[in-house]
């Protein structure tokens, strides 16, 4: 959440409680470590007594700058409860404007690789948006419950409260191929989710299995917990994934954890991002009812006040990982069969810390959406409490979404239409063009337009097979994605069939739907060439029973037949001439020519067919020929 007001801090690094180190590498230039070090040593008085405050990170532009306080020492089982009776909260100024971050208790500051549940570090993770001079100021706190009351003068100051200090903020790198060039992906009321730096509108394109992603053997304190209750503590671990088949994926420089962890779950993410995805959906808790009961964030399942260290810093690797890939944080925060574990199913404490915990430790990533669950039956007042809960904590209002079930989109998305704190659909459906044109249409008209994603194929049960099962995917291409993209939906992220091998709780290998990631980019390829962001549906343009337009009527025009064949289109007044070209859906490559190669209006023209396989899906470019010129739309 950002803040508006003065920050109420005077000389750089007045009032520090410690002195402050930097241990930023391979920073070079006037905002590199060593400056930064100089900066917040100015003013600082330091003494063997008082505690340390380590600042960490490149100090770039949209690049996270870690805070790391010494505190009391503690452990995740000791009393007063590290995560629930202190709380940690940085103020971050630039100028009148303000973000409040919080922070976390990270046990000895290292344990994802030392595994410990004990130390006295406190944490904060800020990602700057603007270059130059950042102050912050820390607010750390104890009391009972303090960790989900929000009055800020509650409870009484401990150790590190009231620490001050500053660091300079230089550019991003502009050429770099990860995420920090591109800054935050934020919701602007449109269609499409946009990244701040660059204004690149985002089409999404992932994977939405397995579910568990992050029941991962090499995680600590992770096991099946469905089959351990079933088959009594003594027995051998129930399922967890290995991702062994990505193991080849992995690369000399990759991250990895505790002497060489995690070598398969970050090849598997190379491998995704290899294929042109850019997206990854999963559960961060999937116990007390959920299906595959092996994913959560606390000491144990029966937990619920009390968080993993050392398995929470591993998936912070994981996640880092993801962020240099391009690959954006899907976090689906529940399922319906745990939707009313959590104070009954109501924003109590136990709901509020685990929001708290996951905003605290991750809402730093720069392309995140939040997912109230998926097929939950909480109440719309219940909803509308989650959402407007994590819109106050996290700073950085990453967008919130829900996938409804199928049969519940008018009960449960119909009273969210206008709701402020509320950006759009992971819709689970079959029906998906109407669908996505219904939600569209109808929260534009209630004067917040959402996003919508195709999440996952209506029922439940379905959703894609794997290659050997379906090589041609002709279905999924022809019924679901080309209908969402063609509908203005913004994308899609694949679950996988219940019924077949590598399915939607057990996938070892992404490899399992590589013609499917292949088709999938191809679409998504195929619209960013265009300025698909400036085009709306205008299937009342056409004539064919089954086509779908999106359009700049006058300009351009990209037509999906998925049956093939040809059709009429309405090019009203113009006398413009238009060039038509053919792309092929299921092979991708370059524009193709036709069985016309012109067209003119005014009125209504055919536009000809594909010079080939006209009996499958093609997709028709139709460009005014005065822009040919510029040779961008191939």
């Amino acid at each position: 959440m950002e803040l508006h007001g003065d920050c109420g801090l005077g000389v750089v690094g007045r009032g520090c409680a410690a002195s402050a180190r930097s241990e930023s590498q391979g920073t070079k230039g006037l905002c590199g470590a060593f400056l930064v070090c100089l900066v917040l040593a100015a003013g600082c008085a330091t003494s063997p007594q008082e505690p340390q405050v380590v600042v960490s990170g490149e100090f770039k532009q949209w690049h996270t700058v870690t805070l790391t306080f010494e505190g009391p020492q503690t452990s995740e089982s000791a009393e007063p409860n590290p995560f629930l009776d202190y709380r940690l909260n940085v103020v971050f100024c630039r100028g009148d404007r303000q973000y409040l971050v919080p922070g976390y208790y990270a046990a000895d500051g290292h344990a994802a690789h030392t595994g410990t549940d004990s130390g006295n570090r406190w944490r904060v993770h800020f990602v700057p948006d603007e270059m130059g001079l950042w102050t912050y100021t820390a607010s750390f706190r104890t009391g009972t419950d303090i960790a989900v009351i929000t009055d800020p003068n509650a409870g009484a100051p401990a150790a590190f409260d009231g620490a001050t200090g500053s660091f300079l903020v230089g550019p991003s790198d502009k050429l770099s191929p990860d995420l920090r060039a591109r800054g935050l992906l934020r919701y602007t009321g449109q269609r499409y989710l946009q990244f701040a730096q660059t204004g690149e509108s985002f089409l999404k394109a992932g994977a939405g299995s397995p579910e568990n992603f992050l029941a991962y053997a090499d995680f600590d304190g992770t096991y099946g917990a469905s089959d351990r209750r079933q088959q009594g503590a003594a027995t051998a671990p129930a399922f967890l994934h290995r991702y062994e088949p990505h193991l080849q994926d992995w690369c000399d420089g990759d991250p990895t954890w505790k002497d060489g962890k995690g070598k398969a779950i970050i090849g598997a993410l190379n491998y995704l991002a290899a294929k042109g995805m850019n997206s990854v959906g999963f559960l961060t808790y999937n116990i007390d009812g959920g299906d595959g009961q092996d994913v959560w964030m606390w000491t144990s399942p029966q937990e619920k006040h009390r968080f993993d260290c050392s398995k929470l810093d591993q998936w912070e690797i994981v996640f880092s990982h993801m962020d240099r890939l391009g690959l954006m944080l899907h976090i689906v925060t529940q399922e319906a069969g745990n939707d009313r574990v959590l104070d009954g199913g109501e924003l109590g404490r136990q709901r509020k810390l685990y929001y708290r915990e996951l905003i605290a430790r991750f809402s730093h990533h720069l392309a995140l959406v939040w997912n109230l669950g998926k097929e939950n039956t909480n109440t719309d007042i219940q909803r509308k409490a989650f959402c407007k809960y994590i819109r106050d904590i996290d700073p950085y209002d990453h967008p919130i979404v829900y996938r409804a079930a199928a049969g519940r989109h008018d009960e449960v998305y119909g009273p969210l239409l206008d709701f402020p704190d509320f950006e759009g659909l992971s819709l689970q459906t079959n029906n998906t063009h109407t669908q996505t044109t219904r939600w569209l249409d109808a929260s534009k008209q209630a004067g917040r337009q959402w996003f919508v994603w195709l999440d996952e194929i209506g029922p439940a049960r379905t959703g894609v097979k794997p290659d050997n099962d379906d090589p041609l995917h002709d279905e999924v291409r022809t019924r679901y994605l080309w209908p969402n993209l063609m509908a203005g939906g913004a994308g899609v992220e694949w679950t996988f069939d219940h019924r077949f091998a590598h399915n939607h709780l057990n996938c070892e290998s992404w490899r399992s739907r590589d013609r499917l990631w292949d088709q999938t980019r191809y679409a998504v390829e195929f619209l960013r060439d265009l300025p698909f962001a400036r085009m709306n549906r205008h299937d009342d343009l056409t004539s064919a029973e089954d086509d779908y337009c999106l359009a700049e009527p006058g300009t351009m025009y990209a037509i999906y037949l998925p049956s093939g064949g040809t059709t009429d289109l309405d090019l009203g007044a113009t006398t413009e001439t238009f060039r038509i070209r053919w792309f092929d859906p299921r092979r991708g490559g370059l524009l193709q020519a036709g069985t016309l190669a012109l067209t003119a209006g005014p009125g209504v023209v055919n536009i000809g067919q594909s010079a080939t396989d006209s009996d499958r899906d093609w997709v028709a470019l139709i460009v005014r020929s005065s822009l040919q010129r510029s040779d961008r739309y191939r």
